[in-house]
C-alpha cells in the first residue's frame, strides 16, 4: 500500500466556490476515483486557500493512468483546473507531491520487529 499526499493553492476569491463543489463531488467522480484504486481519500483546505490532499491505493502509477483515461475524470479537473494557482494541465495530474518523511504505524512496526 503506497500513501500519497499532495498540494495545491486553490485562488482565495474562487474558496467559497470551491468548497461548494465538493460538496457533495459527483457521484459519477466518486465512482471514478474509487474504481481507480485510490481510498481513504482526503481533502484538507488551509489558510489562504492552502490545499492538502491525501490517500491510499496499492498502484499509484496504475491509479493515475485510469484516471488520465477517464472521460468522467476529465470532465471534472477540466471544470477544477480554474480554482488553483499556477497550475499547468489538469489538476489530478499536476498537483505539487509532498515527501512522507515520517508515518506512526511504520515506525512502531519496526520497532516491535526489533524487539522480538
Amino acid at each position: 500500500m503506497t500513501r500519497v499526499a499532495f498540494q495545491l493553492q486553490v485562488k482565495p476569491e474562487l474558496l467559497d466556490e470551491y468548497v461548494a463543489r465538493h460538496t457533495p463531488v459527483w457521484p459519477e467522480m466518486l465512482a471514478e476515483i474509487a474504481a481507480s484504486g485510490r481510498r481513504n481519500y482526503s481533502l484538507f483546505l488551509g489558510e489562504g486557500g492552502r490545499l492538502f490532499g491525501y490517500y491510499e491505493t496499492d498502484d499509484d502509477e496504475a491509479a493515475q493512468a485510469y484516471l488520465a483515461a477517464s472521460t468522467v475524470a476529465a470532465r471534472w479537473e477540466a471544470e477544477m483546473g480554474r480554482f488553483f494557482v499556477g497550475l499547468g494541465g489538469r489538476p489530478d495530474q499536476a498537483a505539487t507531491p509532498l515527501t512522507e518523511i515520517f508515518n506512526l504505524h511504520d515506525q512502531l512496526t519496526a520497532t516491535n520487529e526489533g524487539t522480538s
